[in-house]
């Protein structure tokens, strides 16, 4: 009977132990967003259902776009610092987060790019600061170049659309045909979480547990999302067009997009205001937030 009990037991934990971390997740990502003034919202953009975080905050707006596989929690510990203060909205972008996937939508950067752009027209928001890291910066410097009359001013964090001149540690995988982002366990997920920061916030292991699962339960959607988006676009030869105020923000660590692209992007935007935080990788946002956001308040004072 013990014994019979003690499997029993064991079987549940194993059952359960996934849903645990998950639902702790949700849990903790929903609270935060609350307390930092963030609202959840649905609002429908070409038929797609986007959630989104609002704040009630009467200023400008300010657009937050997450990069590849990630969602609208990754901002919230930055938006604190702005949502009482500005309106700032945070989606979901198709194919991530609560928005969900489905494999008919189109994920290029064109399409995610004129999605944002839709999206602030459903929110009646004319003109916005757009700031966003890794795709979620490729698709603001593509906003940017899209749509100048509607962008008061482009903040890149570690943007993916531009080469880098010495290959990354992802760059080096992806020649080898091996995407970090894409592994079918849990010990694929613990090599790649280290490559998104140097020293990434703590979670407790059956948290980061759940979070690896949501990952190996989508590896086909992101393998989708990831080709689709990296479709070649007119940004490299469009981007010296863009005359708006710009922050270029880096980790010097980042191992999925390599610091040497800053001269890079320099070279095509000359105006950028650019800071590159030591020590620090790809996701500053997450890292370390409160500098982060201390630096991206500086550049929109002196706006």
């Amino acid at each position: 009977m013990a014994a019979a009990l003690l499997a029993a037991a064991a079987g549940w934990s194993y059952v359960t132990y996934p849903a645990i971390g998950q639902l702790t997740y949700d849990l903790g990502a929903g609270v935060e967003s609350r307390l930092y003034g963030l609202h959840k919202e649905v609002v429908t953009v070409e038929g797609i259902p986007i959630t989104l975080y609002r704040s009630a905050g009467k200023g400008p707006a300010i657009v937050m776009v997450h990069g590849f596989s990630a969602d609208k929690d990754v901002w919230a510990r930055f938006a604190r610092h702005f949502s009482g203060q500005y309106q700032v909205i945070i989606p979901d972008l198709p194919g991530h987060g609560e928005t969900g996937f489905k494999p008919e939508w189109d994920y290029s950067i064109a399409a995610q790019t004129r999605r944002i752009a839709a999206l602030m027209d459903q929110l009646h928001v004319q003109q916005a600061h757009i700031i966003g890291n890794s795709m979620g910066g490729f698709i603001t410097a593509q906003f940017a170049v899209s749509y100048p009359q509607r962008t008061l001013s482009a903040g890149l964090v570690d943007p993916a659309g531009l080469p880098s001149p010495h290959p990354s540690e992802m760059r080096v995988m992806l020649s080898k045909g091996q995407n970090p982002f894409v592994f079918d366990t849990r010990a694929g997920f613990y090599r790649f979480y280290p490559m998104t920061m140097a020293s990434p916030p703590f979670m407790p292991g059956y948290v980061l547990d759940a979070v690896a699962d949501r990952y190996i339960a989508r590896r086909e959607q992101l393998t989708q999302i990831f080709s689709e988006s990296h479709k070649e676009t007119d940004l490299p030869v469009r981007l010296r067009e863009v005359r708006l105020p710009i922050m270029l923000m880096w980790g010097k660590e980042d191992r999925l997009i390599d610091v040497s692209s800053v001269p890079v992007w320099q070279a095509a935007l000359p105006q950028a205001k650019v800071r590159v935080l030591d020590g620090i990788g790809h996701m500053p946002m997450v890292e370390t937030p409160t500098l982060s956001a201390e630096l991206y308040q500086r550049f929109l004072n002196n706006l």
